[in-house]
């Protein structure tokens, strides 16, 4: 699990020449050291992925890592990158570029390059860019070691100020981040999971160890960036076309390139944090009422069902697949924006939604959810992703394309009403003695099908189980004047503590009018 906090916590140049691009020189004169130029293009970063796949892995060599160990969370907080001599910080770029350095948590160099003009020019490292203290450790690190990660500062011309605010962020092996339309960041992406909770098996975190930048058009509101992924089991090449709007929208094509067999390979996959909510009441866990990045994962299958799977904090790792061929997407989501349900000043209401959107067939494969224990907020502990169908094998070659939508709800809502709440508690009658072995599941749906019901009708609710009996069935709407907004209860009686897989949706006659429930809940927990 990665810790999530660490994450994130962590010049002049004329306008003639900002307004023709930024050369090595002038570069150079703005006070970032260029190293020699060498011909580039994705197509080549590509063939040069698939010829490091044929050879044995080889680690990027950590420089100094006895210094950098000495750069712990504290001092690496207390060094922050000089604005002034950000990447494109006059331009032409209306988004400059700033760098994260190494540290005790981040010992793999990251190689920066700027590209124009189809050609590659390395950013030399320097600790001169960055301000630190008199003795910090850093201060000891050699020329050209290399950096951390970089994040785009939102627009020069802008209403926020560039400087203090940015909007995408690559840090710690593949992963990276971006806010959404409530400027925050929460949940993130990363360019491959290998080996995600495989018995027996470590997980591999490959990373991402050489970017290239292009220099975009003056003006431009998007900007596209290159990266070599690198691991054991793995090489892959990456690019992303992001653009920012209301949303970010980042459009990724990936070619990758196997070195070995991966028992577990996840492409697009997403990774957050889910702590507790408000189905399962906790006694004095924590003030908060509660704590999650993302609330449930959303399904758009190939078939056209709208799936809703609220998150679970489970006893132990649990995995489960959703098979599907060629799905229309999927996300984690935050659905819950009420401030009074977290009272956090770190804002969990205003976390962004992340949704994967297929570009072309991705054929048969799984969307599988991975949910690990944890009793902290600090550890991201929920992943989802696709899984093919069939095994990855050394040699192979996949190249998958899609689009991330960084937003606040889906982009590409469902008609049907949604899922809003998921509540669970003792089973039985209020003021009766309650059965054991028996919970009562509250579920709440609000749409415009579930206003449009003739007066006296009531949804039906349609349940399954994989094991147990219902009982105590009742639909209501909402006592809160609000139209559409309608609620579920039952009782579920099961023994064992196997986990129990339940779907449930609404209809009238036979005319559907949600989406569906899926929950998974465990009797011993």
């Amino acid at each position: 699990m990665i810790n999530r906090r660490q994450f994130l916590q962590t010049a002049t140049a004329t306008a003639a020449l900002a307004a023709q691009g930024f050369s090595a020189p002038a570069l150079a004169q703005q006070g970032l050291k260029m190293g020699a130029s060498s011909p580039f293009s994705f197509e080549e970063l590509k063939k040069r992925a698939q010829e490091m796949a044929r050879s044995p892995y080889v680690a990027p060599p950590s420089p100094s890592p006895e210094v950098l160990y000495q750069i712990d969370y504290d001092a690496h907080g207390k060094i922050r990158f000089k604005t002034d001599l950000a990447l494109w910080a006059n331009g032409p770029s209306e988004f400059p570029v700033t760098f994260f350095h190494m540290g005790r948590f981040f010992q793999k160099p990251v190689r920066m390059h700027v590209v124009e003009g189809g050609q590659a020019r390395e950013i030399i490292y320097d600790n001169s860019y960055f301000d630190m203290p008199a003795d910090s450790p850093a201060r000891k690190l050699p020329d050209n070691s290399g950096f951390a990660g970089f994040r785009f500062q939102e627009a020069r011309t802008g209403k926020l100020d560039w400087r203090k605010n940015d909007w995408v962020a690559f840090l710690g092996a593949s992963y990276f981040r971006a806010i959404g339309e409530l400027y925050q960041y929460g949940l993130s992406a990363r360019g491959l999971a290998v080996d995600v909770a495989v018995f027996g098996k470590n997980e591999e975190f490959p990373d991402f160890t050489h970017v290239y930048f292009e220099t975009p058009q003056p003006g431009s509101n998007t900007v596209t960036v290159h990266a070599l992924l690198d691991g054991p089991s793995v090489a892959s090449a990456y690019r992303f076309v992001m653009q920012r709007a209301s949303a970010i929208i980042m459009d990724i094509d990936s070619a990758v390139y196997m070195r070995q067999d991966v028992s577990r390979l996840g492409l697009a996959p997403l990774t957050s944090m889910y702590w507790y909510s408000e189905k399962a009441k906790t006694t004095a866990v924590d003030w908060r009422p509660e704590i999650h990045d993302s609330d449930g994962l959303a399904l758009w299958t190939g078939t056209g069902e709208r799936i809703w799977r609220p998150l679970n904090n489970p006893p132990r790792i649990i995995t489960s697949a959703f098979a599907d061929e060629n799905p229309k997407g999927f996300g984690l989501l935050q659905r819950d924006r009420n401030f009074d349900h977290y009272l956090d000043g770190v804002y969990y209401d205003r976390r962004p939604s992340l949704w994967i959107e297929p570009q072309g067939g991705w054929g048969r494969g799984s969307i599988q959810l991975v949910e690990i224990p944890t009793d902290d907020e600090i550890h991201d502990n929920i992943v989802a992703m696709w899984v093919p169908a069939e095994p990855v094998r050394a040699g192979q070659a996949l190249e998958l394309r899609y689009r991330m939508h960084w937003s606040a709800e889906e982009p590409y809502p469902t008609p049907l009403a949604r899922v809003v709440a998921t509540r669970f508690g003792n089973g039985g009658q209020a003021g009766t003695n309650r059965p054991k072995g028996v919970r009562k599941f509250m579920v709440e749906f609000i749409g415009q099908p579930l206003t449009r019901l003739p007066s006296g009708v009531i949804p039906r609710p349609v349940l399954t189980a994989s094991r147990g009996e219902f009982s105590n069935i009742l639909t209501e709407a909402v006592p809160n004047n609000v139209p559409g907004h309608w609620r579920t209860q039952f009782d579920l009686t099961v023994t064992g503590t196997e986990p129990v897989e339940m779907r449930c949706y609404l209809r009238n006659e036979n005319e559907v009018l949600s989406e569906t429930w899926l929950y998974q809940y465990h009797p011993a927990f």
